[in-house]
């Protein structure tokens, strides 16, 4: 531990050494590590202390005394306050190496065995990396000195929103019919939850469409099943917005982060709209699970299935499977492929998926990975190979087990946080090998990266 006490305020000139996990500058100064945002390895930089404590300081970059050839302006009008994007500075090219460089700092700080010799393929990036997100969830506040009802995102590290009518990593489609909800929002005066008081009633508003077919679906997540001019915004919307083919409601009443509560209203039109990715057709629910880049996840599911390298005659477990998308890319590789999900409109999407395209080899259960594994190999079902999905947490501890208990022949791990993934390896290298890791820039301009793992057991 460094023998320095840093103060709020305080200016430090620092040399960056490299880009740490959520895509901040790191320096040193006496041997203390600072974290500053919005920074590149090789700069200096001035930068004022805001959050010391003994182990490390934050600091925000006030002055570049060395610029990195690497740096360029961000075409952003919001990239110096909105949270979402961390990498606009950066030239994509780079970008591309600090995902991988990323993965291999994980690796090295959880050190799975036999990590210094995996093989680390290069980042597959994006020949167009802008405007690619297919789904936006922009939170709402009434703006007391505007009068106005805004929508947007928040700042880096707090609650507050930085109003956003034009996302550069939002699909067009997306963010225009945004600006016109919160157009209808502020014609009606409807009521914005407010968190301080509890009170209010709309939190957020969710715009999925598909790319594929061109398809809108509104969701209005409100404080309690109440919506004040429901008829008169369905109407609005539909007058003026006729690429919304869906307009749903979820509840979300409790204080939390969690974005979407337990419960959906139908209020208009479709339940699902419809995604096609490859050959496959997809019904997205609102509270389904749906990769937000389209064009890479084709890129992605292209080398889930190169790693896994099925035959006719082996089965497969889709864990995590949400409506179906990875399992249902495997099904004509596999004999049989298997799928669970804990959101039950998930798995009935997967099921319609799955009869749409005629894959009668599949077969989808509501529940977890960890208790239906258990069940299928009690009732003598062996899987040759499983392929999982995992949020940002990572693996449930119990699958983790199952999987070390009764490894498959092959397995592969699409990761979304490369921590949880070197951690998860920590375990599964006791019983796999772990032949390469691909990793997938699905975000770009953001420090968030996915990883394909092929995994072979020993």
């Amino acid at each position: 531990m460094a023998n320095v006490q840093l103060k709020n305020g305080q200016k430090l000139q620092l040399t960056i050494k490299r880009l740490g996990i959520n895509g901040e500058g790191i320096g040193y100064y006496k041997k203390l590590i600072v974290f500053v945002p919005r920074v590149l390895p090789g700069e200096e930089v001035i930068a004022e202390v805001t959050k010391a404590t003994p182990r490390f300081a934050e600091a925000r970059m006030t002055k570049i005394i060395k610029k990195s050839s690497d740096r360029i302006l961000p075409p952003c009008k919001f990239y110096d306050r909105c949270g979402g994007c961390q990498l606009q500075h950066l030239v994509y090219e780079k970008q591309l190496d600090f995902k991988k460089d990323l993965l291999k700092q994980a690796l090295t700080k959880f050190k799975p065995k036999g990590y210094q010799k995996y093989i680390l393929k290069d980042t597959i990036g994006m020949e167009e990396p802008w405007h690619y997100r297919n789904k936006a969830q922009f939170q709402l506040r009434y703006d007391t000195k505007s009068k106005r009802i805004e929508a947007g995102l928040y700042e880096m590290d707090s609650h507050r929103l930085v109003a956003i009518d034009d996302c550069l990593v939002q699909e067009k489609a997306t963010q225009d019919v945004v600006n016109g909800l919160v157009q209808l929002l502020n014609k009606y005066q409807l009521p914005i939850y407010a968190e301080r008081k509890n009170s209010g009633i709309l939190r957020t508003l969710m715009v999925r469409v598909g790319r594929a077919t061109g398809e809108v679906q509104v969701v209005f997540i409100t404080n309690s099943s109440k919506l004040p001019q429901k008829n008169a915004l369905i109407r609005e919307i539909n007058q003026r917005m006729p690429q919304v083919v869906s307009i749903m409601q979820n509840v979300q009443s409790k204080k939390t982060s969690v974005i979407m509560g337990d419960e959906t209203l139908h209020l208009w039109g479709k339940e699902a709209i419809e995604e096609r990715l490859q050959e496959l057709t997809f019904d997205l629910s609102p509270r389904a699970f749906f990769q937000l880049n389209p064009q890479q996840t084709s890129i992605l599911y292209d080398e889930a299935i190169k790693a896994l390298a099925l035959t006719k005659n082996e089965t497969v477990v889709d864990a995590y499977c949400g409506v179906g998308t990875i399992g249902l890319s495997l099904a004509k590789h596999a004999k049989e492929v298997r799928g669970m999900d804990i959101i039950p409109q998930a798995i009935e999407n997967a099921k319609e998926n799955a009869r749409r395209i005629q894959a009668n080899n599949t077969h989808y259960e509501t529940g977890t990975a960890e208790d239906l594994l258990p069940k299928w190999f009690a009732a003598g079902f062996r899987p040759d190979s499983i392929v999982v999905d995992p949020p940002r947490t990572g693996l449930d501890d119990h699958l983790l087990q199952a999987l070390v208990a009764q490894p498959p022949k092959k397995m592969v791990y699409i990761s979304c946080n490369v921590s949880t993934l070197a951690r998860d390896l920590v375990k599964l290298a006791s019983v796999f090998k772990i032949e390469y890791l691909q990793s997938v820039d699905m975000f770009p301009q953001t420090a968030r990266c996915e990883v394909v793992v092929k995994l072979t057991r020993i």
